[in-house]
C-alpha cells in the first residue's frame, strides 16, 4: 500500500550521538517504510514519526506494517533542490537509503531517484548510497555521469550467499549474486564501492564457511572497503526478530535470549567473532576503512579535460 506525501524538507541531519564515526552528515530517504521485509530491520521505529494517532490491533501488526504501507515522498527532487540551492549548502555528503532503500520495488513505481540523481549532478554533490538492490543498475548513466564530477559511493548490504536463506531473512531484497553484480558493475566508473555484510546474525550467517564466502566475493569485486556488523536488537525491532524466531526458527530462541540479555551480544561471543572476520579481512586483502577512499577521493583535485576548455 503506497501513500503519496509532500514533504517540507528533502535532508536531515544525523545526530551526533550516533554510535558510528561516519563521513557524513545529512540523510536523504526517498521512502518512508521499507518493501524488503528484513526480518533484522532496525528502522521500524521510523513509522512512529506519522503514525503516533494510529493504534495496531497488535504488535505484529505494527511491525508488519512498516513493510506494508509505504510511504512516497512525491515532491523529493523539488525539496532536494532547494535545500542543495540554499547559500548556506556547502557540498556536503549525503548518504541516500540509510533508513529506508531507495531502490525498493516501489522505485520501479515512482522513479523517483533519477529525478533526485538529476538534482545531484546540477550540484555536483558527493552522495553515498546504501542498498540491497539491483535496480539501482537502472540508474547507471546517472550515477556514472555523476561519479565523473564528484564522490559517489556505491555500498551494497549483503548478509549470506546462501539463497534459499536470503529469502527468508530478506524476502524482497535482490538475491545475493544480483547484488554482487552491482558491485561488479560500478567498478568500472569513478565511484568507489563498498560490501557492508551486517548485520551478522548469530546461529544464522556467522558460520566462517558463510563469512568466507561474503567477503571472498566481495574482494573479487574489488570492493574499496568490506565493512562488517553484528546484529544489535533493541525496541521493534527486537520484538519483531523475536516474533520472526518463533515462527520460523524456534530452536533458537532461547539460544538467542541467553546471547542477547541485553541489546548488544555477549562480549565473548563478540570477541570470538570479529576475531575469525579480522583473519578472513586479512586474507582477502580487505580493508573495514570506510572513510578513507571517500576522503582521497574529496581531496583529490580534479583532472581537466579537453571538454573543459
Amino acid at each position: 500500500m503506497f501513500e503519496e506525501i509532500q514533504v517540507k524538507k528533502a535532508l536531515n541531519k544525523i545526530k551526533e550521538t550516533s554510535r558510528l564515526s561516519l563521513p557524513f552528515q545529512w540523510d536523504l530517504n526517498v521512502y518512508r517504510g521499507c518493501e524488503h521485509g528484513c526480518k533484522y530491520c532496525y528502522a521500524l521505529y521510523s513509522h512512529s514519526y506519522l503514525e503516533k494517532e494510529e493504534k495496531a490491533s497488535s504488535s505484529e501488526e505494527e511491525d508488519s506494517d512498516f513493510f506494508r504501507k509505504i510511504y512516497v515522498k512525491t515532491n523529493i527532487a523539488e525539496a532536494l533542490e532547494k535545500q542543495l540551492g540554499s547559500r548556506s549548502w556547502k557540498k556536503e555528503v549525503i548518504n541516500i537509503g540509510g533508513v529506508c532503500d531507495s531502490y525498493q520495488p516501489a522505485e520501479e513505481k515512482y522513479g523517483l531517484m533519477r529525478k533526485v540523481l538529476a538534482v545531484m549532478i546540477e550540484y555536483k554533490n558527493p552522495v553515498t548510497i546504501s542498498t540491497k538492490s539491483d535496480l539501482i543498475l537502472r540508474d547507471y548513466d546517472l550515477l556514472e555521469e555523476l561519479a565523473e564530477l564528484t564522490q559517489v559511493n556505491i555500498a551494497v548490504t549483503v548478509t549470506t550467499v546462501d539463497e534459499e536463506l536470503s529469502s527468508i531473512l530478506e524476502p524482497l531484497a535482490s538475491s545475493p549474486e544480483k547484488r554482487f553484480s552491482v558491485l561488479r558493475a560500478f567498478k568500472d566508473t569513478k565511484a568507489t564501492t563498498g560490501l557492508h555484510m551486517m548485520p551478522v546474525l548469530p546461529f544464522l550467517t556467522d558460520s566462517p564457511q558463510n563469512l568466507e564466502q561474503v567477503l571472498s566475493h566481495a574482494a573479487e569485486c574489488e570492493v574499496d572497503y568490506a565493512l562488517p556488523g553484528l546484529l544489535y536488537l533493541r525496541g521493534e525491532t527486537r520484538k519483531n526478530f523475536f516474533n520472526f524466531l518463533a515462527c520460523s526458527f524456534p530452536g533458537l530462541l532461547d539460544p538467542y535470549r541467553k546471547l542477547y540479555a541485553k541489546g548488544g551480544a555477549d562480549r565473548a561471543y563478540k570477541a570470538e567473532l570479529y576475531g575469525i572476520i579480522r583473519s578472513l579481512m586479512e586474507k582477502y586483502h580487505l580493508s573495514a576503512d570506510y572513510m578513507k577512499p571517500l576522503e582521497i577521493k574529496l581531496s583529490r583535485p580534479k583532472q581537466l579535460k579537453l571538454t573543459d576548455f
